[in-house]
């Protein structure tokens, strides 16, 4: 495997900084402090876990599957897949017990409602910052193995963090009063991405294998079903009015679709 500072690396890395700094794009909420649309939030989120739960399923399991096949064989290959999937779910429950993410509901506009959201606004820019850390290494070995995968996978995160720019942003401007310091904490939850990438790859550099690298994609396929079925779905339907969750869901699966199908 190249060194961190090798071209393919550095390529990774940038696309990392890219889908996390989208976390900041949830900063311009504040820009009028008026209310996010709560049915173009709906979409959003739906969107981000259908296009995650898409390219997790289907690709990157699979490539997982077939890379540790090629080592050990068809029943150990396909059973170390699983193992590392649901290991990579096991890892962001963990980190869920650890650092509850208080999920704080961006759409209320009562003063009642905004003083209570203030209240955990930086308890929300924390726990977030935390949970982008793991996406930030998926997103990171998926854009290093395979630029093609890695670029889709980084949409579908950047789709999911700007809606987490939000939950950010909103509530750490009721609570000081100050635009600059609710952009400053979106950059910092953004920058986690890239920070955990670095982190992941100087851990696991040393033992880097084809038996490692599956290992690690199964785990990141786990880790980003988990984030889409239990953060952006049901938040998607609190939003929604009617069936804006199931349409975004659709058509975040078919973007996906469409897009691995035209790239490869």
């Amino acid at each position: 495997m190249s060194g961190l500072f090798s071209e393919a690396a550095l390529v990774a890395l940038g696309v990392t900084v890219l889908a996390g700094l989208s976390t900041v794009l949830g900063s311009l909420a504040v820009a009028r402090a008026d209310r996010a649309d709560p049915r173009l939030l709906a979409v959003a989120l739906a969107f981000a876990g259908g296009a995650m739960v898409y390219v997790s399923l289907v690709e990157i399991l699979g490539k997982a599957a077939v890379g540790l096949t090629a080592e050990h064989g068809l029943r150990w290959g396909h059973g170390l897949a699983t193992l590392a999937f649901f290991g990579g779910v096991l890892v962001v429950i963990g980190l869920d017990r650890l650092v509850p993410n208080p999920h704080p509901d961006v759409a209320v506009t009562s003063p009642a409602e905004k003083r209570e959201l203030g209240r955990v606004g930086l308890l929300a820019a924390a726990a977030i910052t935390a949970h982008n850390l793991p996406e930030g290494m998926a997103t990171f070995f998926a854009t290093l193995e395979d630029p093609v995968l890695g670029s889709t996978l980084a949409v579908a995160i950047a789709l999911h963090n700007i809606p987490e720019g939000i939950s950010i942003a909103v509530p750490v401007f009721y609570a000081t009063g100050s635009r600059w310091k609710a952009g400053m904490a979106t950059v910092v939850a953004g920058f986690a991405e890239p920070v955990g990438a670095v982190l992941g790859y100087l851990v696991l550099a040393p033992i880097l294998s084809p038996t490692v690298i599956g290992l690690i994609f199964g785990a990141i396929a786990g880790v980003m079903v988990f984030l889409a079925l239990d953060e952006l779905l049901p938040a998607a339907k609190r939003y929604a009015e009617g069936h804006e969750a199931t349409y975004g869901l659709i058509a975040g699966m078919g973007m996906l679709a469409l897009s691995l199908v035209l790239l490869r």
